[in-house]
């Protein structure tokens, strides 16, 4: 018993030390780095011996990856606030986050699937709402749809050819809204109001992913400015003013 007891310490102390020379590959040289011979020279071990605790480089990037959304869903989730002031202190915390770990965001938020892991849905995006980022997201866009009045745009702004693509992913998401907090009646969550929230998250997750690369159209002096007036925009457009 004592020797299964010691085995079991001695390989979780392992497989620590893998994702923690992972990590410090990322963040050092970037997703690309992340490699199993490159993780076993760190080590000091063969790179057949990592397979007994991966079974190839996605499953270790996977693990890296909720490693990373893990670490950002708990950062994100001490922003506690009234709802519209904490919407938008989580759009701000995930700015901040991005520009001060881009190896990290690199690989969850911008390595497409079947690049830098190639396994199914390795990119975070809002559709992965039940990881940490996304109900941290969509509970605080909950707590305002339901508290707080709203213009919310009609059905008959949405193209006739999202249509049938909304009204799947809206009982999705109406699930995981009120999972993740206060309960959202169905008639709230209409096929504009998804199509907002869909618009909301390309315009964030669009601003951010053009500040981390550096690829504004032009050089902008002040960033923060630019991104308070995205927000500003984005409040103003369903009712709300950020004081």
């Amino acid at each position: 018993m004592e020797k299964t007891s010691r085995r079991a310490r001695e390989r979780t102390a392992t497989e620590q030390d893998i994702r923690r020379t992972a990590r410090s590959l990322l963040v050092e040289r970037g997703p690309e780095a992340v490699t199993l011979r490159a993780i076993a020279r760190e080590l000091g071990i063969t790179a057949p011996a990592l397979y007994r605790y991966y079974a190839s480089r996605d499953d270790l990037i996977e693990q890296l990856r909720l490693d990373v959304i893990s670490d950002l869903g708990a950062e994100l989730a001490e922003l506690r606030d009234d709802g519209p002031v904490q919407l938008f202190a989580i759009c701000r915390g995930f700015r901040r986050w991005a520009l001060t770990h881009t190896q990290e965001f690199t690989l969850v938020f911008a390595s497409p699937t079947g690049g830098v892991g190639s396994a199914e849905g390795s990119v975070a995006t809002l559709k992965r709402v039940t990881e940490p980022f996304g109900r941290i997201f969509l509970a605080a866009a909950g707590e305002v749809l339901a508290k707080h009045e709203l213009m919310m745009p009609g059905e008959d702004v949405v193209p006739a050819e999202l249509r049938e693509d909304l009204a799947a992913y809206r009982d999705e998401l109406l699930a995981m809204v009120n999972r993740s907090g206060p309960t959202v009646p169905a008639d709230r969550l209409d096929l504009g109001t998804t199509y907002l929230m869909i618009q909301f998250w390309a315009r964030l997750y669009g601003h951010v992913t053009l500040e981390v690369f550096g690829n504004y159209p032009i050089p902008v002096t002040k960033p923060d400015a630019l991104f308070d007036a995205l927000l500003a925009d984005l409040a103003r457009e369903i009712g709300l003013r950020l004081s």
